[in-house]
């Protein structure tokens, strides 16, 4: 079993469809996948996936289903466990229910290959404690200058907690793969001058109108549009992960 979790600084670098394609790839290589929406308040993996679920993460913590009933398995051969959109009791969790949630998550985990954590954008003490959780950290940037800033905080914050070596960077929405390491480039620059490590770059996602058309359409881009440039980086970034 290993735990990955998909953060970044800020919003908008489209880290909650990376969480779900990623999945989605993973199953495909013949993983047993759960994909655990961990942005608290603002969860949106079920609304991206056009899903309604009859229990969520909000209905385990107010103890009316176990971890284990407010799994939701997907067609396409992956797990979720959804989150609770807007809700603003779970977004200030006290730390010992987020201890007791990962300690269910923890035990519910056995059961698979990979569990993906989609974090919320932010660096506030829930999402660090989700990140140290997990065996490896998916910090997602764009070539935007404050989505580099902020993926360069959530790399410090994550250093300071000593777990700097499991934290890789993913560039999205990359005009092309050289592009895309460019922007790498800037951010290993900043950590190697400032943190005095450079974490290693895990893929580039290419920019790709697809990804636009399926999530208007609340479909999988693997399915819907499985050649397409930004199917194909993601499914070696899942390669590479297997």
């Amino acid at each position: 079993m290993s735990t990955i979790a998909i953060a970044s600084g800020k919003g908008g670098v489209g880290k909650t469809w990376l969480a779900i394609t990623l999945s989605h790839a993973l199953a495909r290589l013949g993983r047993r996948v759960l994909l655990f929406d961990a942005d608290l308040g603002l969860a949106n993996v079920d609304i991206q996936l056009g899903l309604t679920p009859t229990a969520d993460l909000g209905a385990v913590i107010a103890g009316e289903v176990a971890l284990a009933q407010a799994v939701l398995r997907h067609p396409a051969g992956f797990d979720i466990l959804a989150g609770r959109s807007g809700s603003g009791a779970l977004a200030a969790l006290a730390p010992a229910t987020v201890e007791g949630m990962l300690s269910g998550l923890h035990l519910l985990a056995r059961g698979y290959n990979r569990v993906i954590l989609d974090l919320g954008a932010g660096l506030d003490p829930t999402v660090q404690r989700l990140a140290a959780f997990t065996d490896l950290l998916l910090v997602v940037a764009t070539e935007e200058p404050t989505s580099l800033t902020d993926a360069y905080a959530v790399l410090k914050l994550h250093a300071a907690a000593e777990r700097r070596e499991t934290a890789r960077v993913v560039i999205n929405q990359a005009a092309s793969e050289a592009a895309g390491m460019r922007t790498y480039g800037t951010l290993a620059r900043a950590c190697a001058a400032f943190l005095g490590h450079t974490p290693p770059c895990a893929g580039v996602i290419r920019r790709d109108d697809k990804v636009r058309e399926a999530i208007r359409r609340q479909a999988l881009l693997l399915t819907r549009h499985p050649t397409s440039p930004a199917a194909t980086d993601v499914e070696a970034l899942a390669a590479a992960l297997a």
